[in-house]
Parts: C-alpha cells; structure tokens; sequence
C-alpha cells in the first residue's frame, strides 16, 4: 500500500520559487570585478532567472546541453546556477585558477555547448577560443559594451540576452528529479580532472541537510558570505541552501583579502561564512595586524584541506567565532562531516573538547562512512582502527562522467583515497591521503598531523610534510615550510617544537625552507610536486 501524499519532484528551480515566494524581500549583495556594487533581492532574482532560462532556449539549447561558467561569486553566476539547472541544461562550473590545457580539456570532453564568462577572463576566453569545438555562445556576464562588440563579434551579452527575453516565460515541465543538474571536475592531482555530474534531487537533499542545526545551521535569521569559489563544488552547495532558508547572501566577487573580506563583514553584518584555510589565516593576520574585531560573525565553515589546531584557537579565544571543521570531496557534493558536538559532549573538560574539535566531525543523515583494511574488510568504528575512508549515501556518485576510470566502487561503497579512523559517535579523523600518508620502517606517519602542528608555530606561514626517500627506514618526513616576513628559520629549533607533541619517531628529520608551498586550482598541496624536488633531500 503506497502512502496517501503528494508525489511533487525535487527539483532546483523550487528552491528559487520557494525563495522569491516566502523571501522575496531578502537582500542580495553582489561585488562585481569591477569594484562595483549591486543590490537586489531574491524576487529580483528570480525574474531574472526565468528570463536567462527563456533566453537558453531562444539560443537552442536543449535539455541536458552544458552549458560551462568561468565566473566570481557574484549576482549573475548565481541566476546562471538556476536558471540553466531549471531550463533543464546543466550547469557546469569552470576553474580559472587551471591551466589553459586543463580548461580546453574539461571544455571539450563536457563537450559544452555555451560559455558565460566574468569580463576577467575575457584574455582567457580569447586564448582558448579556437581550442573549443562545441561552444557554439561566448556571453559576456555584462551589459551590452558597443566598444566590445566590435572588436569581438562573437561575444554574446548577458544584458542583453535579459532584455530580449519573455518576462512570462516558465520553468518547463518535462524536468525529473533525477535529471542531471550540475557538472563539476575534480582538480585532477593525477591524470586528467573527471566530471561529477549531480543530480537535482541529490542537490537538494544534500542542500536541506546542510542548513540542518548539526551541519551548517543555516536560516533566514543569517547573512551568509560563501568565501568558497561558486567554481569549486558549487561553493559547497551554499547558493542552493541560502535561498532554500531564506538567508541574506553577499557574493564577494574576486576580492578575498583580508581587508576585503573585513570590510564586506563588518558593512553587511555577515554571521556565518565558509572557505578554505588559506583565505582564514589571510583574514586572520588582517585583524590581528589592525586589532578589529568581527561583531555579527558567530560560526564560519573551514574545509578543502585540514584546518590547523592554531586556526581553531584563533577563532574561538580572540574573536568568539565558532569553526565547522568539515571534510568533503566533489565525489561527495561534497558534504561529507562536520564538526558540531553532541548532548554528551557539553561538560567535556575543556582540553578534552578542544581534541574532539580538531577532527573532520561526523556525518550527517545522507552519509555513510566506514574503515577498511587492505582485503576491503570494514574495521571498528573504535577511534582508533586506521584505513581507507569509504562512503555511501543520496548525494554521494556512483561513477564519473563519461564513464571515466570504469566502476569506481567497491561493493556499492565509494574508496575516497583518504586514510582515516572513526570513532563510536562517528567523528572521523583524516590521518592523511593514502598516496601522502609515510610509512616509516613500517610504521604509518600523518604529514597531515605534522603540517598542523608546525602551522602552529608562530614563525611559520606555510608548511607541507612529504615522505622522503630514506636508506634505513625506507621514508622519513621532511618539513618544508615558509617563514612570515622577516623571519630567520633555526631548523633546531624548529624541529625541537614537535618535542612532546608527538612521539619522538615522528618528528620530521630535516627542515627546507622555501619561498612558496606550490597548490593546486582548489588550494591542496601539490606533494608529487615536492615530493619530485625534494623526495631525494635525505638520502
């Protein structure tokens, strides 16, 4: 016997609907690449979602056509996620910060059929231009510019695509939930980036659960700014969780310093926000240079790679500000933990409370986790029992775009690369990625645990710990860091730092010191960069 209730399909253009209904009024704050400012709301939004959704179709494209964005976080990138998304077309969200090959290659093996583009990267779109055989549309995300349509006559124009569209027009009805919705590559640290293509009901179920109290704790009482790139995972799903609650929004554009950062918090009264560690401590080292404080701000989300303890610290005791310590992957949509306690853990003495939240967290609803050794048998979830991170879930893939790479599940499980441990409550802690993690006279070490304390080292700017080649102990950890400005590393002294925080065997045989830890398009640590350079150093 079914259930006697409405069957309505989950798709993203209800979000948008929801959110121009209940919260037409709630604002919208946009910085465009040229420093300007725009305001809006989500019912000015949302006409225009539907008036680019018309425009798709009067341009011929047709459902399941991607349709690629090389673009900030600002007003216009976000119509595009729901408007393409609704119309039926698929959004696929492009990486500048990758190399041009990369980008002609993700280009023509999504094999997009428009181009929507941030002026920025118009030099950009002009160099790859001939390199592209299926974009059929290059949109400026601009007003018309007569200048520019001379001088580059195949340039289409947002404004003008808004202008020559049906005000009337409507979402179409021929959608399902389970339609493809969105497109993102991996960074492709090995081999060539693979398509995660997403799906409109897994979008909106992982959406949902991320604004719950125990993941991201989003609502309309919030003025969310998502420091994350809308080209990275769909800046982690916050454009479709903000207007699912209602929550005022500010779009950064492309300034992420930290007096750029400082200035749009303080003026809007952001309260919760979300990036990766890198853009923290550029923001941190900003206020602290200029004592201010962030009054409104109550909780900001750090993920992309591990958050170091001193970031932590840093948030809570000198500006009152909570960290979501989370953990993801594109794989994952990416919502994979976050750090939020539990009932129990309240009365926790306090440096009991501050280990538990330097973990990756727990998952929520939607996600499954387990350890498995070698042979692919699941271990305890004891805290302790360390192996390869699986996951399962809704919102988690089930195989690359294209079919790249075949079947990349194990028993309906996905292998996510990492090295983990679990504990009964189910707060993972990432002890490094399989390919990082050192194995030294047949004992594990975690660079990643060793990069976080040596963070904490206040001469220390940047650091990275890689496996080095070692005649007796097949690998040994070598630190390669950068000092702050001015300052003189003493690799004795340093090295001496790691005394008593981890057992003797770990700690690093030898430091370099260098200008610059070389990162990949989403900000991960290269290693198989300084693993080529500096693999030998030891030996």
């Amino acid at each position: 016997m079914l259930g006697l209730m409405m069957d309505q399909q989950l798709l993203i253009s209800s979000i948008a609907d929801h959110a121009a209904r209940y919260h037409g009024d709630t604002e919208i704050v946009s910085l465009n690449s040229d420093g300007s400012q725009f305001r809006y709301d989500y019912s000015g939004a949302h006409g225009n979602m539907l008036k680019l959704a018309g425009a798709l179709e009067k341009l011929g494209l047709e459902k399941t056509d991607r349709v690629a964005t090389l673009a900030w976080n600002n007003h216009r990138h976000f119509e595009i996620y729901f408007a393409v998304s609704g119309n039926g077309q698929i959004c696929h969200t492009l990486n500048p910060r990758l190399f041009p090959e990369q980008l002609i290659y993700i280009i023509n093996h999504a094999e997009d059929k428009a181009l929507f583009f941030d002026q920025t990267f118009l030099p950009l779109v002009e160099g790859l231009r001939k390199h592209l055989g299926t974009i059929k549309h290059f949109v400026l995300m601009e007003d018309h510019d007569s200048e520019l349509a001379k001088t580059h006559p195949w340039l289409s124009f947002y404004g003008d695509l808004l202008a020559d569209s049906d005000e009337n027009y409507s979402w179409p009805d021929n959608i399902d939930e389970r339609d493809a919705c969105s497109l993102c590559y991996t960074s492709g640290t090995t081999g060539n980036p693979k398509g995660v293509l997403f799906s409109h009901r897994s979008t909106l179920i992982h959406a949902m659960m991320s604004a719950t109290p125990d993941v991201m704790n989003f609502s309309a009482r919030d003025c969310l700014l998502p420091v994350v790139p809308m080209f990275h995972v769909n800046a982690w799903g916050t454009p479709y969780a903000a207007p699912m609650v209602g929550a005022k929004l500010v779009l950064p554009g492309p300034g992420l310093d930290g007096e750029s950062l400082t200035k749009l918090f303080l003026a809007e009264g952001v309260t919760i926000s979300a990036g990766v560690p890198t853009i923290w401590g550029g923001l941190l080292d900003y206020l602290d240079a200029n004592n201010i404080k962030l009054p409104d701000m109550k909780r900001t989300v750090v993920g992309g790679s591990a958050c170091p303890p001193s970031m932590l610290d840093r948030f809570r005791d000198d500006y009152d500000i909570e960290v979501l310590h989370a953990w993801g992957m594109t794989e994952l949509s990416p919502l994979g933990t976050v750090n939020n306690i539990k009932n129990k853990h309240l009365k926790m003495p306090e440096d009991e409370l501050r280990q538990l939240r330097t973990l990756q967290g727990r998952p929520p609803f939607g996600v499954e986790l387990g350890i498995f050794d070698d042979e692919a048998k699941q271990l305890p979830n004891d805290g302790k029992s360390q192996g390869d991170l699986y996951c399962r879930g809704p919102w988690v893939m089930s195989e690359y775009f294209g079919g790249e790479g075949g079947d990349p599940l194990v028993d309906g499980w996905f292998p996510t690369g990492d090295v983990a441990t679990l504990d009964e409550d189910g707060f993972m802690c990432i002890r490094d990625r399989s390919k990082d993690i050192i194995k030294s006279g047949g004992e594990w070490i975690s660079s990643v645990e060793l990069e976080n304390l040596a963070m904490g080292h206040p001469d220390i700017g940047d650091a990275a710990v890689i496996a080095a080649s070692h005649k007796k102990w097949s690998e040994r950890p070598l630190l390669i860091v950068v000092p702050k400005d001015g300052i003189q590393i003493d690799e004795k002294v340093l090295l001496e730092y790691y005394q008593g925080k981890v057992a003797k065997w770990w700690i690093p045989d030898a430091v370099i010191v260098t200008k610059e830890i070389p990162r990949n398009a989403t900000g991960k640590i290269r290693k198989n960069v300084l693993r080529e350079e500096y693999g030998n150093s030891l030996r």
